[in-house]
């Protein structure tokens, strides 16, 4: 029986697609190891979003082949897509699959065993298809992540991802709920749909859009949760937020992208909105839900990025007061048009302007967090903790609130009803079983 190790970079789509490589390997009977060990066949799913990740995809492209040398390197996805001739003559890699065919692995893998290299990289930009991968078993055991939709058209302007996976393509509603049916007959009791970019899901299908997809997931009978990925403000219209706040199974943790606060620099990012209107989407978010938690993502020192529109991006940040805030410094793209505009941010100003901004952090979701003391809610059991030499069993609310309880029975992917307490370490609650 054949080894075979995978390896995933990057986002939750990469990994959903990366283990669903890994049973397609399973079905045709390969033996699946872990990475750091000797196999025949070693496949990365790799990652382009910043140089960075392009760094990291050859690193572990290189580890292994030299871990094995005889062993067959592949390379798959996004970093394929972006960089596809540098990786043709880069001695450590084999064979290269790019975005929409990893369904194709095994006969591609049985092609090159049999003297022919199969040419799987196509011009993702131009097609419609949307690649039928799917799961039967996630890596988490009590929350299932499902690929719902792939690609973008929003070019942002310090992005290569609608290069690297192409228009968006939607998967049907019939399939999401087939592949989510089965995740809950395995046990599963949450559902996380997710995609490239999952607000344009629809825009590619006849009469389907986001809300519809909820609202057919939100009627299957086992999942007990539906979570969202990231979304974009303007898909939070009235009647999307009034139709999520009637489904007793969504939960209401939103993570709108920002990317910044001052308009000036969002229009140099190319993004859609202002920031006035990203605020009046977190306030009709907290009209329509209890306290929901909304998390978002920030680039600190963007090109052009003033000291004075950082200001405005902080004090924008102090003024809403989000759960989470996820920090990026800038990172220059090849490909993109940031990467070439004038006035690039000096390192240590982006490593400064980062570290104000993840203090902010901090703080807003200590207070967040305080707000909830005293709070009824529930979660759904994921692992078990031991702090300090106590074992803690450990869920997240549907706020996805991390909290800890005790308790002598094991309550692994059980819902639980909680009252929230003391926190007990950073974005950890103590929790008092009810």
């Amino acid at each position: 029986m054949k080894k075979a190790a995978l390896h995933n970079l990057g986002c939750k789509v990469n990994a959903y697609e990366t283990e669903a490589m890994q049973q397609l390997l399973e079905q045709a009977g390969y033996e699946i190891v872990p990475f750091e060990e000797k196999a025949d066949i070693y496949i990365v799913n790799t990652c382009t979003v910043t140089n960075i990740a392009d760094r990291k995809s050859r690193q572990m492209l290189h580890r292994a082949k030299k871990q094995n040398p005889e062993a067959l390197v592949v390379a798959a996805g996004c970093y394929v897509q972006a960089a596809e001739a540098e990786l043709k003559e880069d001695s450590a890699v084999d064979l290269l699959i790019g975005n929409n065919r990893k369904k194709d692995l095994i006969s591609i893998l049985k092609a090159y065993e049999e003297g022919v290299q199969e040419d799987a990289v196509i011009d993702i930009n131009h097609t419609n298809e949307y690649e039928a991968l799917s799961v039967t078993q996630t890596a988490e055991h009590t929350r299932a992540y499902v690929k719902v939709q792939d690609g973008c058209n929003q070019f942002c302007s310090y992005c290569i991802i609608p290069y690297a996976r192409g228009r968006v393509r939607s998967r049907s509603v019939a399939d999401v709920c087939a592949e989510v049916r089965s995740l809950a007959e395995a046990g599963y009791q949450e559902a996380v749909l997710t995609g490239i970019h999952l607000s344009s899901y629809g825009l590619d299908l006849e009469g389907e859009t986001l809300l519809s997809l909820i609202q057919a997931v939100h009627e299957i009978e086992g999942i007990q949760r539906i979570r969202l990925g990231s979304l974009e403000p303007r898909i939070v219209t009235e009647e999307f937020a009034s139709a999520l706040a009637r489904m007793e199974k969504f939960c209401p943790h939103f993570h709108l992208s920002l990317q910044s606060g001052c308009d000036a620099t969002l229009r140099r990012m190319n993004r859609r909105y202002t920031a006035e209107e990203y605020e009046r989407t977190c306030e009709l978010l907290r009209r329509k839900f209890d306290r929901p938690a909304l998390t978002t993502d920030v680039i600190a020192g963007f090109p052009g990025e003033t000291e004075e529109e950082f200001q405005e991006t902080l004090e924008f940040l102090r003024r809403i007061r989000l759960f989470e805030t996820h920090v990026f410094k800038y990172s220059r793209r090849r490909g993109t048009r940031a990467a070439v505009m004038q006035d690039q941010i000096p390192e240590p100003v982006k490593t400064r302007r980062s570290q104000i901004l993840l203090e902010l952090d901090r703080e807003n979701s200590a207070a967040y967090l305080l707000e909830q003391k005293g709070r009824r809610a529930e979660i759904l059991i994921e692992e078990k903790l031991i702090l300090d030499g106590t074992e803690y069993q450990v869920g997240h609310t549907k706020e996805y609130i991390r909290a800890a309880v005790r308790s002598e029975q094991d309550l692994t992917n059980k819902i639980i009803p909680i009252r929230i307490g003391d926190m007990i370490g950073e974005r950890l609650c103590l929790a008092e079983l009810l």
